[in-house]
């Protein structure tokens, strides 16, 4: 099972950044959207990190708790003549808060054409199985 904590004033916090169009800092990273869904074996989870080089990408997961951070460095220089600079730029972050049924020494992460896409596996004594029924044909007297 995946836990996700929400916090509403962060929530709040990142719509007014979208409205105003104000970038992420270190101390305040802006959110990046995501997707995730389970399939038989495992979580898989997608960030949109659209013009983030992968080496700007960071990955830790400590306690259960997976973070991403990314950076996206504006294209232009000091000194260029900027007419327009709409798209977000600066630090991004994000917080899963992973049960303990899934396997965190195992991630996968794949980053290609702006989407972060991570496998976290369900690990095995979480996973569905069957038991199976023995049966005796004698019955046995218990004294107490």
């Amino acid at each position: 099972m995946m836990l996700m904590r929400t916090d509403p004033f962060r929530e709040l916090d990142r719509l007014a950044q979208q409205m105003l169009g104000v970038n992420g800092t270190a101390s305040r990273p802006a959110a990046m959207p995501m997707d995730a869904y389970r399939t038989a074996d495992d979580y898989v989870v997608r960030f949109d990190l659209p013009g983030v080089d992968a080496e700007s990408i960071d990955l830790d997961v400590e306690r259960n708790v997976l973070t991403v951070k990314a950076e996206r460095r504006p294209d232009f220089g000091e000194n260029d003549d900027v007419e327009v600079a709409e798209r977000p730029r600066g630090v991004f972050s994000r917080q899963l808060f992973l049960g303990d049924t899934l396997d965190t020494d195992n991630i996968n992460a794949d980053y290609t054409n702006g989407v972060l896409t991570l496998h976290i596996p369900v690990a095995e004594q979480a996973k569905p199985r069957k038991i199976a029924i023995g049966s005796t044909t004698q019955r046995k007297q218990i004294n107490a």
